[in-house]
């Protein structure tokens, strides 16, 4: 099963996309793509119900966030109550060290997201600061990465054994499932992509002339 774990829509303040339009575009362009996560930026969007979107258009959409963390950004998959009542997802600065542990105690998990990228990625922060204990997984292919950031997040990963997973990052429509993550078993709901992530069955992949490639 492939899924684009790191999107945003109109509801981040910097999204340009609407979700149906998404869905619109994925069908349209017949993108192998079976579902994405919403991590809208510093906030969870409990109120949008895209269930409609899901049967017409045979897609799975799941909702997470994005937070900033004295790390970097952070991807926050498996949001209930409970992780919501223990720190402000509008709040920039949040420790790192509570965002996963926390995430951990409440049923979810975090994932830094583009790790290479220059302030708002983990891999500058690890060398002047050191590593934080906890993280699983890391996103290490990311459609928005310049350069050499998705080389430096999977460098990363291998260096710490951590899982791996990728994400569009898409603002736009057209940028939608640039890269995603491949699943092993099928994923209905948020906490069965939570236990996956945990479980490691997870893989970046790299959408080109509409085949998958993993990241090597």
């Amino acid at each position: 099963m492939i899924l684009d774990l790191h999107s945003h829509s109109i509801v981040s303040d910097d999204g340009r996309a609407k979700v149906e339009n998404y869905c619109q575009w994925i069908q349209r362009k017949e993108i192998p793509l079976d579902g994405f996560v919403l991590t809208e930026h510093r906030l969870f969007d409990d109120t949008s119900d895209y269930r409609p979107l899901e049967d017409q258009f045979g897609i799975l959409i799941l909702k997470a966030s994005e937070v900033e963390t004295d790390y970097g950004h952070v991807l926050v998959f498996g949001v209930n109550p409970d992780l919501r009542a223990v720190f402000n997802f509008g709040q920039i600065g949040l420790s790192l060290d509570t965002v996963v542990q926390e995430s951990d105690r409440c049923g979810g998990i975090a994932v830094p997201c583009h790790p290479g990228r220059t302030r708002v990625g983990m891999c500058a922060h690890i060398e002047d600061r050191g590593n934080v204990e906890g993280v699983q997984v890391i996103e290490t292919l990311n459609g928005g990465s310049r350069g050499t950031e998705n080389e430096d997040a999977l460098a990363l990963a291998n260096r710490e054994g951590y899982h791996k997973m990728g994400g569009s990052d898409s603002h736009i429509v057209s940028h939608i499932g640039r890269c995603a993550t491949r699943f092993g078993e099928s994923v209905e709901d948020m906490d069965g992509l939570v236990a996956l992530l945990r479980k490691g069955d997870c893989e970046a992949v790299q959408l080109t002339e509409n085949t998958w490639t993993s990241q090597t």
